[in-house]
């Protein structure tokens, strides 16, 4: 059966995302193909991870792209945007704790734009008195990265539901990041 070069990242993806440390032999293994099939599509992990970066920023961006994130209340545009994550909470995941992605100077451009789209959310809900102004957008910003991956791999585990991966994820970060009105 041939497979094309988004079902073998797809199949990488999903095991990447349970066993980061799986050997390009699982990798083939995982997609249905040969070892040799899968060097024609990447010619290592490196290039495997890559591709796969590239598809989790194309994600994101159409994840944040859906999300309308201008419409309505941060807080709304919050919610709908860890909504839209969810299909793909295991590849980000995966991605951001992949080191060799961050390290030197070689970073991929695309993770300052998403960086800064999702900032400029939480800095609009910040100017809009609904966010707290003691945190740093950016710092929210990894704050909810960190959450998509613990709730994706709290569900991939069994010890959350996944019914439960937006509700939690929106009401720990928003309990946090809500500003405390003073009686």
């Amino acid at each position: 059966m041939a497979m094309d070069r988004e079902q073998v990242l797809r199949a990488a993806a999903a095991l990447l995302s349970r066993k980061s440390t799986a050997t390009m032999d699982e990798v083939a293994r995982a997609a249905g193909i040969g070892r040799a099939t899968l060097h024609r599509h990447f010619a290592g992990r490196d290039a495997l991870v890559k591709a796969l970066e590239a598809l989790g920023i194309q994600e994101f961006e159409a994840a944040l792209d859906r999300a309308r994130l201008e419409e309505g209340g941060a807080g709304d545009g919050l919610r709908r945007l860890i909504a839209e994550m969810e299909p793909a909470a295991d590849l980000l995941a995966f991605l951001v704790t992949e080191n060799q992605l961050f390290e030197g100077e070689q970073v991929h451009e695309g993770w300052a734009r998403l960086d800064a789209r999702v900032s400029a959310l939480f800095k609009r809900g910040q100017e809009e008195g609904e966010f707290r102004i003691d945190l740093t957008p950016a710092w929210l910003t990894e704050a909810l990265y960190g959450l998509i991956g613990a709730c994706a791999w709290s569900v991939m585990d069994g010890r959350v539901a996944k019914n439960d991966f937006q509700y939690m994820i929106a009401e720990l970060l928003l309990g946090g990041a809500r500003r405390s009105v003073e009686k």
